[in-house]
């Protein structure tokens, strides 16, 4: 294995990060996944010991509004001077400068999108409120992630960034100081521009992300650009192997999604087939035997392949595994962990503000409504005749009805989760108990949330409603507690309760979720007459009926092996479907938590 592929302690790939973002640190950027504590701190000095001291470090909040993050109007200075006046914002005054985002991993998706295209156009682009400008605002990005588990930033900015470092789980005795000085820094920035790359290690790089599973075009960009700073610090005007090694460990191996399979090309001195029985085949000598070549030997082996090893060499243990468990998650928010957004003119958080007729049950923005008449003031002077004086203030602010903003609020409704569980003859012969398990582990959870909970059953002929909607923990136990097994399997009319149910939910402002455990057989027509055809027939209708009514649903299938019946009533009722033939309680508890 060559010097570049060499394993390097996690400290010192993130020290080499670091170096490498203070020479291009508009190219670059730096996700820093680490909790606050002397490890992220440690990074922070020493990347501010490395940028140039003139260079700014803005940081930034997550919660930021666009006008203090893009810029915008300027309310005390436009209403004094009469025309619009522009404000800039975070990211213009940060231009040539570095940005931190503190807690990127809750940065909104919309604050993200912005952020993205300013880094990818180098300007911010403002036209609103009057006003038309482009300001230059090209800068680094060091975005702080603090998540836990599968917490990430949104992924249209770490796609922006260079670097993906994980300092979790270093102690601060592991820490050093930085492998290049700071006139190091400032010779290898004059460099920069002059380094070269050759169309063979740009073709390197790039079959490397291939093999790597890394789809974005942008992976094999930084990593050419993180190859030419890294040149430039060693004081070379063209990229090197072992520039190109480095760029693809700190730049690539991060981004893996796949494990990279190198295909070896057949052996030219390989032993031919042997001659079948009974052909006539000339007495051939065995070919003399060779000096196996070092596999080591860098020289001799293409490019390609001495950088694909050294990517690989880099990617962190488990991260493949990680990447696939989170493949198989549900992307989004969980209706059964928050209810569903509702908006309202007066109650919840407020989420901006939009033109509206002033009317009783609303509430005027007063803030934007100003800032809507400002850039108007001028002209409506002048059409009412209203000269002002050098100096002179003007007396009122002419306000128009179409300046009239109303404040919008969103609040999430309460949540409630429909347990129906199937607790017919199939069921208990199969997994009732681990089902009864499950709710009730699945109920305890609900409460910590301070969610309502129902449980329905249906055997025999009929469902019944065993607990409707409440937050004590200790009822529903007892129902669950107390619920028998063995009859028929009338699904029709258990998914018709449950739809009740949920409509009655509804109907009070809540958000139902309906949490269906069954192995999909139903025996037992919606009148009670046993029956698979009519009892199908039903089932699919009542299914088909939830499904209209747009109600959250997941259907677990509790059978020993995955039912077609199952999945066929998931697919007609709009469901998540999740089948769990080798679950314990726990087991299915936590992937219900985790669907639902």
């Amino acid at each position: 294995m060559s010097e570049a592929a060499a394993e390097l302690p996690r400290w010192a790939e993130a020290a080499l990060a670091a170096s490498l973002f203070a020479v291009d640190p508009v190219g670059a950027g730096v996700s820093v996944r680490a909790h606050a504590g002397p490890v992220r701190d440690a990074w922070l000095v020493l990347m501010r010991a490395l940028v140039p001291a003139a260079m700014r470090v803005r940081r930034v909040r997550v919660r930021v509004s666009d006008d203090r993050l893009l810029g915008g109007l300027d309310l005390s200075a436009t209403l004094q001077a009469g025309r619009p006046v522009a404000e800039r914002g975070l990211l213009a005054e940060a231009d040539g400068g570095v940005v931190v985002l503190a807690m990127a991993e809750r940065l909104a998706p919309a604050a993200a999108a912005r952020l993205s295209a300013v880094l990818d156009s180098g300007e911010v682009v403002l036209e609103r409120d009057g006003l038309a400008l482009r300001m230059p605002s090209r800068f680094g990005v060091i975005a702080l992630d603090e998540g836990l588990d599968d917490e990430r930033p949104p992924g249209a900015l770490l796609d922006r960034l260079a670097f993906h470092l994980d300092l979790d789980g270093l102690s601060g005795r592991e820490t050093f100081g930085a492998f290049h000085t700071g006139e190091e820094i400032v010779a290898a920035r004059a460099r920069l521009a002059s380094v070269t790359v050759g169309d063979e290690v740009l073709q390197a790089l790039c079959a490397t992300a291939m093999a790597l599973g890394v789809i974005s075009l942008r992976g094999p960009l930084l990593a050419v650009r993180a190859a030419c700073a890294a040149a430039a610090l060693s004081g070379r005007d063209a990229v090197t192997a072992d520039d190109a090694a480095l760029a693809a460990r700190l730049v690539l191996a991060p981004r893996a999604t796949q494990i990279p399979v190198v295909e070896q090309p057949p052996s030219e001195d390989a032993a031919p087939t042997e001659p079948e029985q009974g052909a006539d085949a000339p007495d051939t000598p065995p070919p003399p035997e060779e000096e196996e070549e070092s596999a080591g030997d860098g020289a001799d082996r293409p490019l390609a392949d001495r950088i694909l090893e050294a990517a690989q060499a880099a990617i962190p243990a488990g991260l493949l595994a990680q990447l696939q468990l989170m493949a198989g998650k549900p992307r989004g928010g969980s209706a059964g962990r928050a209810g569903a957004v509702q908006r309202s003119m007066t109650r919840g958080r407020p989420t901006g503000a939009r033109r509206g007729e002033l009317r009783p049950g609303v509430r005027l923005n007063v803030v934007e409504t100003l800032r809507a008449a400002a850039p108007w003031q001028g002209l409506r002077r002048r059409a009412l005749g209203t000269v002002l004086k050098v100096g002179e203030r003007p007396a009122r602010v002419e306000i128009r009805p179409d300046d009239f903003h109303i404040t919008q609020y969103k609040q999430r409704a309460e949540t409630t989760t429909i347990f129906v569980v199937d607790a017919s003859g199939s069921a208990a012969l199969n997994r009732l108990a681990e089902a009864k398990g499950a709710v009730e582990l699945l109920l305890a959870d609900c409460y910590v949330r301070r969610d309502q909970v129902a449980l329905v059953s249906f055997r025999g002929k009929a469902a019944d409603l065993l607990l409707p909607p409440t937050r004590s923990l200790v009822r529903a136990k007892r129902s669950l507690a107390s619920l028998p097994g063995g009859g028929g399997t009338p699904l029709a009319a258990g998914i018709d309760t449950a739809g009740t149910v949920a409509d009655a939910v509804r109907r009070r402002g809540a958000t139902p979720t309906i949490v269906l455990l069954t192995d999909g057989r139903g025996n037992v027509a919606r009148d009670g007459t046993p029956g698979r055809a009519q009892a199908e027939a039903d089932t699919l209708l009542a299914a088909r009926m939830i499904r209209a009514a747009g109600f959250t649903t997941l259907l677990v299938d509790t059978s020993p092996r995955p039912q077609a019946n199952a999945q066929r009533l998931a697919v007609e009722m709009g469901a998540r479907y999740l089948a769990l033939p080798y679950a314990d309680a726990s087991m299915l508890s936590r992937a219900v938590r985790a669907a639902a």
